[in-house]
């Protein structure tokens, strides 16, 4: 009995959980106390499952105590209350994933789009690189300041030792 006092006292609402599942398991904790001739009030239920809820709840939490008397709140009024306002909020979650879903499409589409710019734009400095590349070469042979430089061969300004002919050499 001991044991469950105390996962009834320190019972609190754990991260991600629904309401439903949460109420499951406190009328667990509470069913087995009440077996064991230990027995809570309405109110004292009521303030107990207001006080496990997260911190992300408090707002709620405020306007309910704010609004209605604990001492004659049923825990079934509590409960429908908690679980309208959980629909709400998980409503308001899902159109923030959609407008969020959104707005990534919408970026990966321009990502997209510039990516395919990029490309294009890298094509056209590819393609006047090339062009300037082939303006400035010939046949291999580069100009410079107007004028064609030509590799002149050593074997052209020599002739033959024996009969002066040009390009004849004898081995």
């Amino acid at each position: 009995m001991n044991m469950l006092t105390r996962e009834c006292e320190m019972f609190y609402m754990r991260e991600n959980e629904y309401i439903s599942s949460m109420y499951i398991r406190f009328t667990n904790i509470i069913n087995s106390l009440h077996a064991l001739d230990k027995t809570y009030s309405n109110s004292d239920l009521v303030r107990k499952i207001l006080r496990c809820l997260p911190k992300s709840w408090m707002p709620k939490v405020t306007v309910i105590e704010e609004a209605k008397n604990l001492n004659e709140l049923l825990l079934e009024e509590l409960l429908k209350s908690l679980m309208t306002y959980e629909m709400i909020i998980n409503l308001q979650d899902e159109d923030e994933e959609k407008e969020l879903n959104k707005k990534k499409i919408i970026a990966s589409k321009s990502k997209e789009d510039s990516d395919e710019e990029s490309d294009g734009d890298m094509t056209l400095i590819t393609r006047r690189y090339n062009k300037f590349l082939a303006k400035n070469k010939l046949g291999g042979k580069f100009f410079k300041k107007g004028q064609y430089f030509k590799q002149e061969s050593r074997k052209e300004g020599l002739t033959c030792f024996e009969c002066n002919k040009p390009r004849h050499f004898k081995n």
